[in-house]
């Protein structure tokens, strides 16, 4: 029997394939993150300047 049949192979790459969601939604919530933090330090440098 061969190790590497369709099961395997499948398996193999649902594995993958979630790794790679994982990471990649990851890097997305950091940057939405930034955006957010950004967003809140411009906001924030805006009106102490006009003080």
């Amino acid at each position: 029997m061969s190790r590497n049949n369709e099961r395997n192979i499948k398996k193999h790459n649902d594995k993958l394939h979630k790794a790679q969601d994982k990471v990649k939604n990851a890097e997305v919530l950091r940057k939405e993150k930034l955006k957010q933090i950004v967003k809140k330090f411009n906001e924030s440098n805006t009106s102490g300047d006009a003080k």
